[in-house]
Protein backbone atom coordinates (compact mmCIF):
# COMPACT_ATOMS: atom_id res chain seq x y z
CA UNK A 1 0.00 0.00 0.00
CA UNK A 2 2.71 2.51 0.98
CA UNK A 3 4.81 1.60 -2.07
CA UNK A 4 1.96 2.23 -4.51
CA UNK A 5 1.20 5.57 -2.83
CA UNK A 6 4.86 6.56 -3.08
CA UNK A 7 4.95 5.52 -6.74
CA UNK A 8 1.79 7.49 -7.50
CA UNK A 9 3.18 10.53 -5.67
CA UNK A 10 6.45 10.40 -7.61
CA UNK A 11 4.55 9.97 -10.88
CA UNK A 12 2.34 12.98 -10.08
CA UNK A 13 5.40 15.03 -9.07
CA UNK A 14 7.13 14.16 -12.34
CA UNK A 15 4.06 15.10 -14.37
CA UNK A 16 3.72 18.41 -12.50
CA UNK A 17 7.36 19.23 -13.33
CA UNK A 18 6.64 18.60 -17.01
CA UNK A 19 3.47 20.71 -16.92
CA UNK A 20 5.34 23.52 -15.14
CA UNK A 21 8.08 23.48 -17.75
CA UNK A 22 5.56 23.36 -20.61
CA UNK A 23 3.76 26.39 -19.15
CA UNK A 24 6.93 28.46 -19.50
CA UNK A 25 8.32 28.28 -15.98
CA UNK A 26 12.13 28.11 -15.88
CA UNK A 27 12.03 26.05 -12.66
CA UNK A 28 15.50 27.16 -11.54
CA UNK A 29 16.28 25.57 -8.17
CA UNK A 30 17.69 28.80 -6.70
CA UNK A 31 14.42 30.56 -7.57
CA UNK A 32 12.12 27.84 -6.27
CA UNK A 33 10.73 26.73 -2.94
CA UNK A 34 11.55 23.32 -1.50
CA UNK A 35 9.58 21.01 0.71
CA UNK A 36 12.11 18.78 2.37
CA UNK A 37 14.50 17.83 -0.43
CA UNK A 38 11.90 18.17 -3.19
CA UNK A 39 11.77 21.29 -5.32
CA UNK A 40 8.36 22.75 -6.10
CA UNK A 41 7.33 22.06 -9.70
CA UNK A 42 7.13 25.84 -10.31
CA UNK A 43 9.49 28.68 -9.45
CA UNK A 44 8.53 31.02 -6.59
CA UNK A 45 7.02 33.63 -8.95
CA UNK A 46 4.91 31.08 -10.87
CA UNK A 47 3.86 29.51 -7.56
CA UNK A 48 2.65 32.96 -6.47
CA UNK A 49 0.79 33.49 -9.74
CA UNK A 50 -0.91 30.10 -9.36
CA UNK A 51 -1.73 30.65 -5.68
CA UNK A 52 -3.05 34.16 -6.36
CA UNK A 53 -5.15 32.92 -9.25
CA UNK A 54 -6.72 30.09 -7.30
CA UNK A 55 -7.24 32.29 -4.24
CA UNK A 56 -8.78 35.13 -6.25
CA UNK A 57 -11.07 32.80 -8.19
CA UNK A 58 -12.25 31.04 -5.02
CA UNK A 59 -12.78 34.34 -3.22
CA UNK A 60 -14.78 35.88 -6.05
CA UNK A 61 -16.82 32.71 -6.54
CA UNK A 62 -17.67 32.18 -2.87
CA UNK A 63 -18.18 35.79 -1.80
CA UNK A 64 -21.05 36.69 -4.13
CA UNK A 65 -21.36 40.42 -3.38
CA UNK A 66 -17.59 40.89 -3.60
CA UNK A 67 -16.43 42.81 -6.65
CA UNK A 68 -12.91 42.92 -8.05
CA UNK A 69 -10.71 45.99 -7.50
CA UNK A 70 -11.12 48.95 -9.85
CA UNK A 71 -9.30 48.96 -13.17
CA UNK A 72 -6.74 51.42 -11.76
CA UNK A 73 -6.02 49.29 -8.68
CA UNK A 74 -5.92 46.11 -10.78
CA UNK A 75 -3.41 47.72 -13.15
CA UNK A 76 -1.28 48.90 -10.23
CA UNK A 77 -1.24 45.33 -8.86
CA UNK A 78 0.59 44.26 -12.04
CA UNK A 79 3.42 46.75 -11.48
CA UNK A 80 5.41 45.05 -8.67
CA UNK A 81 6.03 41.89 -10.71
CA UNK A 82 6.88 43.86 -13.84
CA UNK A 83 9.31 46.13 -11.97
CA UNK A 84 10.88 43.29 -9.96
CA UNK A 85 11.25 40.96 -12.95
CA UNK A 86 12.52 43.64 -15.33
CA UNK A 87 15.00 44.99 -12.79
CA UNK A 88 16.29 41.49 -12.16
CA UNK A 89 16.56 40.80 -15.90
CA UNK A 90 18.52 43.92 -16.80
CA UNK A 91 20.64 44.57 -13.69
CA UNK A 92 22.67 42.64 -11.15
CA UNK A 93 19.77 42.83 -8.68
CA UNK A 94 18.53 39.47 -7.43
CA UNK A 95 15.07 39.26 -5.94
CA UNK A 96 14.21 36.91 -3.08
CA UNK A 97 11.86 33.97 -3.41
CA UNK A 98 9.44 35.56 -0.95
CA UNK A 99 9.36 38.77 -3.01
CA UNK A 100 8.90 36.74 -6.20
CA UNK A 101 6.00 34.87 -4.60
CA UNK A 102 4.29 38.04 -3.33
CA UNK A 103 4.66 39.88 -6.65
CA UNK A 104 3.25 36.78 -8.38
CA UNK A 105 0.19 36.78 -6.12
CA UNK A 106 -0.40 40.50 -6.67
CA UNK A 107 0.03 40.11 -10.43
CA UNK A 108 -2.50 37.31 -10.51
CA UNK A 109 -5.07 39.29 -8.52
CA UNK A 110 -4.60 42.26 -10.83
CA UNK A 111 -4.71 40.17 -13.99
CA UNK A 112 -7.87 38.30 -13.04
CA UNK A 113 -9.52 41.55 -11.97
CA UNK A 114 -8.70 43.15 -15.33
CA UNK A 115 -10.11 40.13 -17.16
CA UNK A 116 -13.32 40.38 -15.15
CA UNK A 117 -13.62 44.08 -16.02
CA UNK A 118 -12.88 43.32 -19.67
CA UNK A 119 -15.58 40.65 -19.96
CA UNK A 120 -18.29 42.27 -17.83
Amino acid sequence: MATSFKSATLWLYGKSLLIGHASGCHQLPERSFFTGKRKFPLCARCTGILAGGVGTALTLLTAAPLTPPSILIATLLLAPLIVDGTTQLFTRYQSTNLRRFITGVLFSIGGISLLIHLFS
